[in-house]
C-alpha cells in the first residue's frame, strides 16, 4: 500500500493517523503541495485526478481524499473502527468531522491561501486575520458539539473511550491553527482531546514531524 502525501497537508496527516490506529504497513510517497508536485500531470494521470493529497494506492485501484481513504479503510480493515457502525454514533461522528473537513478546513488551505495573497493581493495582516476568522466560526461549532458529545459519552476522546474520525480531523485542524497562531483559550474541549492524542502512540508517529519529507 502506497501513501502519497504531504508532512504539513492536514488531509494527509488524518489518513496517517489513521493507518497508524489501525497498524496498517505502508510506503509513505512525499509529494510537495508547497512546489506544485501534486498538478504534476502524471501524478493527475497516474494518482489523483484531484490533483491533491492524500491519495491512497493499493495494487491497480487508488483513491483521493481522506474522508473516503478512511471509510475504505474501515471497511477493508474495521479493527479498530474509526466510522461507528451504531447508526446515532455515526452520524454524530461524522457531523463533526465533516464540519471540520467540509466548513472549517477547505477555506483556509494553501491553495485558498495562496490565492488570497497571489492573486487577490492580500496583505499578510489581512490573510492571517481571514485564516483566524474562519477557525474562530469553525472550532466554536466544534466545541459546541464535542461539549454535547461530552454529555452523553465517557471518555478523552471526542466520542468517549476510543479515537474515531472525528479525533483524526481535530487533531491536524488544531495542529495547524496552533502552527498559524491562532488562540484557542476558548475551545477547552477540543484542546483536551488535542492533548491526550499527543500522547497516543499512534497520533504521535502521524505528525508532521515524524515525516520522511518534514521541513520546518
Amino acid at each position: 500500500m502506497d501513501l502519497y502525501s504531504f508532512f504539513n497537508s492536514s488531509t494527509s496527516y488524518r489518513v496517517r493517523i489513521a493507518l497508524a490506529l489501525k497498524g496498517i504497513d505502508y510506503r509513505y510517497l512525499p509529494v510537495n503541495i508547497r512546489t506544485g508536485e501534486h498538478r504534476e500531470t502524471a501524478y493527475v494521470a497516474d494518482v489523483n485526478p484531484s490533483a491533491s493529497v492524500p491519495a491512497l494506492v493499493e495494487g491497480e485501484f487508488s483513491l483521493g481524499q481522506s474522508l473516503a481513504i478512511i471509510d475504505w479503510l474501515d471497511t477493508r480493515h474495521p479493527e479498530p473502527r474509526l466510522i461507528p457502525a451504531d447508526a446515532a454514533l455515526r452520524a454524530r461522528v461524522l457531523e463533526v468531522s465533516y464540519l471540520i473537513a467540509c466548513d472549517l478546513h477547505p477555506v483556509n488551505n494553501l491553495r485558498i491561501l495562496r490565492y488570497l495573497q497571489d492573486t487577490l493581493k492580500v496583505d499578510a495582516e489581512a490573510k492571517d486575520a481571514w485564516y483566524r476568522h474562519w477557525v474562530a466560526q469553525g472550532m466554536a461549532g466544534v466545541e459546541r458539539l464535542l461539549a454535547r458529545a461530552a454529555a452523553q459519552h465517557d471518555g478523552p476522546w471526542c466520542f468517549g473511550p476510543a479515537p474515531t474520525l472525528a479525533d483524526c480531523c481535530l487533531v491536524p485542524q488544531i495542529a495547524n491553527a496552533e502552527r498559524m497562531g491562532c488562540d484557542l483559550a476558548a475551545y477547552p474541549r477540543s484542546l483536551a482531546v488535542y492533548l491526550h492524542a499527543l500522547g497516543h502512540p499512534a497520533f504521535d508517529e502521524a505528525r508532521p514531524q515524524r515525516q520522511p519529507d518534514y521541513a520546518a
